[in-house]
């Protein structure tokens, strides 16, 4: 059987790529893409000067962030700033993207 396209009006143009995805991560848990480029083109900022360095995010999903730090020490330290991190991400995110925050110990990666 042939491939017909789906009959359309003919005055409908093509959905963005980026916004149906959104859709249907959004449907998921997922954050949309804008939240997630935010997050991780600002991290220096978000994170603050001192955290930053040893830690990176993981994973944004249903609203729980899941951070990498180097050392259980950051751990420690991220699960005291929590809550000022908290801020910090519904401020830079533009919303309340994030409503919780994870620590995992992980090395760093190596280039």
């Amino acid at each position: 059987m042939p491939w017909l396209p789906l009959p359309t009006d003919g005055d409908e143009e093509p959905a963005p790529l980026g916004s149906t995805l959104d859709r249907v991560v959004g449907h998921l848990g997922g954050p949309s893409a804008d939240a997630l480029t935010r997050l991780y083109r600002n991290w220096d900022d978000l994170a603050g000067v001192r955290l930053a360095p040893h830690s990176r995010p993981l994973s944004l999903r249903g609203g729980v962030l899941v951070i990498a730090v180097d050392d259980p020490a950051w751990a420690t330290q991220v699960r005291f700033l929590a809550p000022t991190l908290l801020e910090r991400f519904r401020g830079g995110l533009g919303g309340a993207e994030v409503t919780e925050v994870e620590v995992r110990v992980r090395p760093p990666e190596r280039p």
